[in-house]
């Protein structure tokens, strides 16, 4: 319920939309990790293909996750609703790496739940630093032409997204490659199918916002309220996620190397 894995993801795009944007970052990262966590501390010692009852709930969960999280994000015109619903297919691409057993299964979720807090930490923290005391910058007219107004958000927000697409020279890239490599050893064929088939999906809903974003603004998005200069710390706090990032993407030995210390 906590992971918003279909079919216990209702609440999801709702309370995402509805709480504040720091809010919806905490919950969206932070909660998701720790469960996470959990399930690879309670699920590690257990050999998962060799028990097909849990590994069958667990693999048909993680399919509908991936399937139903990005055909869900593609009918949305709320930035805020399309990152809750590709988060669904995100714990799904996650799901499938776990589902192949062993430290290079517990190597590949470990390195992919980085890779997708710092890419979700920094494109709600480009939301936040957007929006304004009583609305967040939420709809898809509140980003149109933010290249031509903050430049620099519109590069980390596109930076953020690539990620989350799993575009190369990004930490995503990095960690989708390893969970599809676990579950290509593991030969489950139709989960890496999936997975690449619905990545070309949300592929086409994260370019729409960065498309957006790149339109020169009418003129109501000339006069809109966005803040005049993104304050100082949001901008090194999101610089900072945007270098861990390219770090992550363009270097991953050095987290890779840790997480392997502590699979042992």
């Amino acid at each position: 319920f906590k992971l918003a894995l279909v079919p216990f993801h209702m609440w999801t795009a709702d309370v995402y939309q509805g709480a504040p944007a720091p809010v919806t970052a905490f919950v969206a990262t932070v909660s998701k990790s720790a469960m996470v966590a959990l399930l690879v501390r309670l699920f590690a010692p257990m050999d998962v293909p060799a028990t097909p009852a849990l590994f069958w709930v667990l693999a048909w969960i993680a399919f509908a996750s991936m399937v139903g999280g990005n055909i869900l994000a593609l009918r949305q015109e709320s930035v805020k609703r399309i990152l809750a619903y590709s988060s669904i297919a995100h714990l799904g691409y996650l799901l499938t790496a776990f589902l192949t057993g062993g430290r290079q299964a517990i190597t590949a979720v470990m390195f992919y739940i980085v890779a997708y807090t710092v890419s979700k930490l920094g494109a709600f923290g480009v939301v936040a630093v957007l929006s304004r005391r009583d609305a967040d910058a939420d709809r898809m007219a509140d980003f149109r032409g933010l290249f031509f107004q903050h430049p620099w958000a519109a590069g980390v927000f596109t930076a953020m997204l690539l990620s989350l697409a799993g575009i190369p020279l990004t930490a995503g890239f990095i960690g989708k490659f390893y969970v599809i490599a676990a579950a290509a050893q593991a030969r489950l064929w139709w989960l890496v199918i999936t997975l690449v088939l619905t990545s070309a999906v949300g592929l086409f809903y994260y370019l729409r916002i960065v498309v957006v974003m790149f339109t020169p603004p009418g003129e109501d998005e000339a006069r809109s309220l966005r803040p005049a200069a993104i304050a100082l710390p949001g901008a090194l706090v999101l610089g900072t996620l945007v270098v861990m990032l390219i770090w992550l993407g363009s270097t991953p030995e050095s987290l890779l190397r840790l997480i392997r210390t502590i699979v042992g």
